[in-house]
């Protein structure tokens, strides 16, 4: 099976299981050299080897110092042969923890919240039992994954019922509240007391869209959209709440709604995203992704302080190579090339989005399948043209 190495989300739970948070261990491949003039070829071949692999299509934007490039490989939809679009929107997943994240760095830079404020102050019961005490927690520790919140996505039950095949046809336009996704993961006991170690938890970004609520009294959705949407011009990126469909133009999204990455295909497109919430709810495109990652990279969103506290990143096995921040991943690539960004998954629908820490070099991509395909591949392509 490829390497998923930045698969950071919900699907990762049940369909992606064996690979952890999608980290498959291979060799770091030797460095080579960076792209000639405008050379885009690499990331080409990456993105053909990925519908060889079994992706139904690839559609990807990178933006440097030549202008900008886009490209599509296989098809948007498996009944027509419709290829895909360089405009496609598609869910990008976890990838709405770095909007989420920095609309909070915002609120501090404001003076309305500490990032040590405890959760308790701001949502007073709500992490509490199993051994969870949103007393002992900060807004901090939520942002970086240190909190030691049990994940909600891992939750058996959860995963029956939007995962799994039977399942997901039955509750796909279903809606869950914050609240019933934070009950669901405070019926486990935490992965560790917080701050003593590391480990991927959705609930975390659930709760932090939560506080964002009580400080400002409105949705994150809302304070999404007015402080990062609107500014910045993103015409494709929208937090949909509660729609269950995917705007044009966009493609159709697949995923095997089981725990093996073999047997049947289905087209998983429409469904409630906010079982994702604040952890996972948006929809963008490539070219956005990549605007909004520059803008952050270049200190357009965050003062230099904010910008400081969310690239303060903690080093994770789980993640070769790499080291999380505030809802922010660096990672060293092959080459020595820094890049900065996130990865997301969610029903149907794989993405990267990396910049540079200078913003000059951008790469934004969605695979619509959630269960085969090396986005790790795309990603040096692009970068170190390997």
């Amino acid at each position: 099976m490829a390497s998923r190495t930045l698969r950071l989300g919900l699907v990762s739970a049940v369909t992606l299981t064996t690979a952890s948070l999608a980290a498959t261990a291979v060799a770091a491949p030797a460095p080579a050299p960076a792209p000639g003039r405008g050379d885009h070829s690499a990331t080409r071949t990456a993105m053909d080897a990925a519908v060889k692999d079994g992706v139904p299509g690839v559609t990807a934007t990178a933006k440097d110092k030549n202008g900008t490039w886009s490209a599509t490989s296989g098809v948007g939809n498996l009944k027509t042969n419709e290829p895909r679009s360089t405009a496609d929107r598609y869910r990008v997943g976890s990838i709405t923890k770095t909007f989420v994240s920095t609309v909070l760095l915002q609120l501090e830079a404001e003076g309305r919240l500490s990032l040590d404020d405890k959760v308790e102050k701001w949502l007073p019961g709500v992490v509490r039992g199993n051994g969870h005490d949103g007393s002992l927690i900060t807004i901090r520790q939520l942002l970086n994954h240190t909190s030691g919140i049990y994940n909600y996505t891992a939750d058996e039950d959860f995963g029956r019922t939007y995962f799994l095949k039977d399942g997901f046809f039955k509750h796909r336009y279903d809606t869950a509240t914050p609240a019933q996704l934070v009950a669901i993961a405070m019926t486990h006991k935490p992965d560790f007391t917080p701050g003593a170690s590391w480990n991927y938890s959705n609930t975390n970004y659930v709760l932090a869209g939560m506080v964002i609520k009580q400080v400002t009294g409105n949705s994150f959705a809302s304070e999404i959209t007015h402080r990062i949407i609107k500014p910045l011009g993103l015409r494709a990126t929208l937090v949909p709440g509660t729609y269950p469909k995917v705007p044009q133009p966009s493609s159709r999204a697949y995923g095997k709604l089981a725990e093996t990455t073999t047997g049947p295909t289905y087209d998983v497109t429409e469904l409630n995203p906010s079982l994702a919430s604040a952890a996972g709810e948006m929809i963008s495109d490539s070219s956005d992704l990549n605007r909004f990652y520059t803008a952050l990279l270049r200190g357009r969103l965050l003062p230099p302080e904010q910008l400081k506290e969310m690239k303060t990143t903690i080093k994770v096995d789980e993640i070769p190579n790499a080291g999380y921040g505030l809802g922010l991943i660096e990672r060293e690539l092959s080459c020595g090339v820094h890049v900065w960004g996130h990865g997301g998954g969610i029903h149907g629908s794989t993405s990267e989005a990396v910049t540079t820490a200078d913003g000059r070099h951008s790469l934004s991509f969605n695979f619509n399948g959630d269960w085969s395909g090396d986005s790790e591949a795309v990603v040096e392509a692009e970068f170190c043209g390997n």
